[in-house]
């Protein structure tokens, strides 16, 4: 695939709570881009949110839809998209971000994801258990697999999605991951 092509869709890889959906929304309006959120795109073709279909469909159930849709949304064009936490789980959605787009890995701290998880409604996976202990698993099998993916990794423990925006968008055009928009 060409260079140009590639560079047309950005992916944001990150465990939960660092910030995939804000900074990504960020990011593209500072590279004129579209937005989507996988997780909202699935929930739209579902007609339910992603706890309902964790209940109904099981965890396998949901990482089948969401590859559906990841392979669907990698054919757009001048798009960031926010993947959701266990995107990277499924090597073919690995190989399909690595084939269509740029991938940025949102690194955080499992103790910052705690702050912005708070009581972990909504998610899935932190409804049962400790959620420190939890998340300190999910990213130990996972942080591997967000690192290898990456074109780009960003510490998202600074908190302002603006400047982690700013700092992605400098990243990608210095290492000409993107165009420079006078092309």
């Amino acid at each position: 695939m060409a260079t140009g092509r590639k560079g047309e869709i950005v992916f944001m890889v990150g465990p939960m709570g660092s910030g995939k959906s804000t900074v990504g929304r960020h990011l593209s309006e500072l590279l004129g881009y579209g937005f989507i959120d996988s997780d909202a795109e699935i929930e739209a073709r579902a007609g339910a949110d992603i706890p309902w279909i964790f209940d109904v469909e099981g965890e396998a159930g949901f990482r089948r839809r969401e590859s559906a849709v990841l392979a669907d949304l990698a054919t757009q064009q001048q798009v960031v998209i926010a993947t959701g936490g266990g995107a990277i789980l499924a090597e073919p959605n690995r190989q399909v971000m690595a084939d269509t787009g740029v991938v940025v890995f949102l690194n955080v701290s499992v103790a910052q994801q705690l702050k912005r998880t708070g009581s972990g409604e909504g998610r899935p996976l932190l409804q049962a258990g400790d959620r420190e202990a939890t998340l300190t698993q999910l990213m130990a099998e996972r942080e591997p697999l967000y690192s290898a993916s990456a074109d780009v990794t960003i510490s998202a423990s600074g908190g302002n999605a603006r400047k982690v925006a700013r700092h992605i968008e400098t990243q990608l055009r210095d290492q000409g991951l993107i165009s420079s928009g006078t092309e």
